[in-house]
């Protein structure tokens, strides 16, 4: 089998002690790491190097000012940002190899040295914004992975996903009036950081690329499945990204402590099954992943483990027949909603 599917791992994201109570805790990545090898998952993926991120990369977003701020907690015991956002010694380097790695990952991706890649990075990154920790996030990968790839690798369009349980504001804010970047959120309607609406739709040239789906609790396998089929796959096909970045966050499974989402490791599969079948219509099948949520270590390392074997083409899901077990009621309200709010500025037909 030909390896195509690039992993970013390493103990440096181990070392990321956020404080008592925290539920970003080290062992998730440890769950993770520990499935990685098991019999099944062996001589399938290319190891990406979780190299640390140029100050330069950083600023593409961050503000000068608060990237001195996270780097002055290097070597101090721990530092409050926000009443759940923390830092420890080692916290700022964590974090530079986390969006380092992810950056690695999107380059090798772009040179097609791999298809496609899996950045299993701490601490997450979407809640944070250009100058503020929130949501146990500090550097917004994800954010700086699309302006790398536009601004150093010289590429167009990026489509960003987001399927964790909460909205990613940072990622929202960084690209509302930009109309090179379509952010496409999926997240639980109520929760925190509060943003993400159906009518947040962007604003000035931006105005259509923010398409937000906050949905009600209880959704399941075969809603994101409909989800991704009926309303992200035409719009991404219109869009035409040259690279789509995911926020993968896993605490939409029905195990996780964070909500109430009834995703199983096949949801999981099914979206990436569907990401991948648009990544190839599009893009030469480029897209990377980025970690983000997800708390409950064995949910986490099951469904990982199911988006890593779809990435790399070891199992094939059958998204359509998932998507047809849909809750017909739901997923008529969430359809006609979004439809109401984006009809003129796409085609979902």
């Amino acid at each position: 089998m030909t390896k195509r599917t690039g992993i970013v791992k390493g103990n440096i994201f181990l070392t990321h002690i956020p404080g008592e109570g925290c539920p970003d805790t080290p062992e998730r990545l440890q769950s993770i790491y520990s499935m990685l090898t098991d019999p099944d998952m062996q001589d399938i993926f290319v190891d990406v190097l979780p190299q640390r991120a140029a100050k330069e990369d950083i600023l593409l977003f961050h503000t000068h000012e608060y990237v001195e701020k996270i780097a002055e907690t290097k070597g101090k015991s721990l530092i409050a940002f926000t009443g759940d956002t923390h830092a420890s010694e080692n916290t700022f380097e964590a974090a530079l190899h986390a969006t380092g790695g992810l950056l690695n990952a999107i380059s090798l991706v772009a040179a097609k040295k791999i298809e496609n890649a899996f950045a299993l990075i701490r601490p997450p990154g979407h809640h944070a914004e250009k100058s503020r920790a929130m949501g146990y996030c500090l550097f917004n990968h994800v954010v700086l992975g699309a302006m790398f790839a536009q601004e150093r690798l010289k590429l167009g369009r990026i489509l960003i996903i987001d399927w964790d349980i909460h909205h990613g504001n940072g990622t929202q804010h960084a690209f509302q009036r930009d109309p090179t970047v379509l952010f496409f959120s999926v997240h639980q309607a109520g929760l925190f950081p509060g943003t993400g609406s159906f009518t947040d739709t962007g604003s000035g040239a931006g105005e259509g690329y923010t398409i937000n789906l906050p949905i009600p609790k209880g959704s399941g396998d075969a809603e994101y499945a409909a989800i991704f089929e009926q309303l992200l796959a035409p719009v991404a096909e219109q869009f035409a990204p040259e690279l789509i970045l995911v926020s993968a966050g896993f605490d939409i499974h029905s195990d996780d402590p964070m909500g109430g989402m009834r995703l199983t490791a096949e949801g999981f599969a099914a979206m990436t099954a569907s990401i991948k079948k648009i990544a190839d219509t599009v893009c030469n099948g480029k897209f990377v992943m980025s970690l983000e949520g997800g708390y409950h270590c064995d949910a986490l390392s099951g469904s990982v483990k199911a988006v890593l074997k779809e990435m790399a083409g070891v199992t094939h899901c059958d998204v359509s027949a998932m998507a047809a077990k849909a809750d017909k009621k739901k997923m008529a309200f969430i359809v006609r909603r979004c439809i109401d709010v984006h009809k003129h500025s796409w085609n979902f037909s």
